[in-house]
């Protein structure tokens, strides 16, 4: 008798469990509600997501894959056409020509020229060879070659503005204060012989030109003459024809 009952009992509490194991098993089972249920991790920092491995590979500043050479275009130094170039000549303070004359002169660079960039291209200092030719209107220079420290020679186009001061010479008169400090042209020395009677111009201070005898016929009896006046620190002041670059 007793055993029947407790054999009814011990079914009846599997039968029991079985049961609730099977309700219980679905819940369990199934992804969406064990998803419901899964607590994700918090990521302060997005970058803890990736390894540490491959978060060496990811470079600070995007600029490091750029080459050297390339973050920066090469420019070469240079100043425009246009430019000033404040000139003196050292050799006297003024020049004189016959109008019709030429003659070779080497001027000094006066100050630093610079680029826009503020780096000096021609140095104080620097010399200019050209030549004094005579134009339409008066007389100019005509820059042809740059020599920086006195080894570097550049092809150089610039030129001084047309110089129209002239001196008219007569006949007796005194060319002292003319010549006074003055380089003068080897034409102009003929003239001024010729016109003015004037033996104290020196041979030293003669430039060569055209040469003392070329003038000779010309001056026979003549009265007057007329020289070109220039100074060279006023009037040849130069200006570049076109772009100059240091290559």
């Amino acid at each position: 008798m007793f055993n029947s009952k407790t054999s009814r009992f011990g079914t009846s509490l599997l039968l029991t469990l079985g049961m609730t194991l099977t309700t219980a098993t679905p819940l369990i089972s199934n992804p969406a509600m064990a998803q419901f249920y899964r607590r994700k991790p918090f990521l302060g920092n997005q970058q803890s997501q990736i390894p540490n491995n491959q978060q060496s590979q990811i470079p600070n500043n995007q600029q490091s894959q750029i080459p050297n050479n390339q973050r920066r275009p090469f420019s070469v130094a240079g100043i425009p056409a246009g430019t000033l170039i404040p000139v003196e000549y050292e050799e006297a303070e003024k020049v004189v020509l016959s109008p019709d004359e030429s003659m070779r002169l080497r001027l000094t660079v006066a100050q630093d020229i610079r680029d826009v960039q503020g780096r000096v291209i021609i140095p104080f200092g620097s010399l200019i060879e050209g030549q004094l030719q005579p134009v339409s209107d008066g007389t100019q220079f005509f820059a042809e070659q740059l020599i920086i420290r006195g080894r570097r020679r550049f092809r150089f186009d610039a030129i001084s503005r047309v110089v129209t001061d002239t001196e008219r010479i007569r006949q007796g008169a005194d060319a002292g204060d003319i010549l006074k400090g003055a380089a003068v042209g080897a034409a102009a020395a003929t003239l001024l012989s010729g016109i003015t009677g004037d033996k104290v111009i020196a041979t030293e201070r003669v430039l060569a030109g055209a040469g003392l005898g070329a003038l000779a016929g010309v001056l026979l009896g003549r009265e007057k003459a007329e020289v070109v006046v220039i100074y060279p620190e006023e009037d040849l002041d130069l200006r570049l024809r076109s772009d100059f670059a240091l290559r």
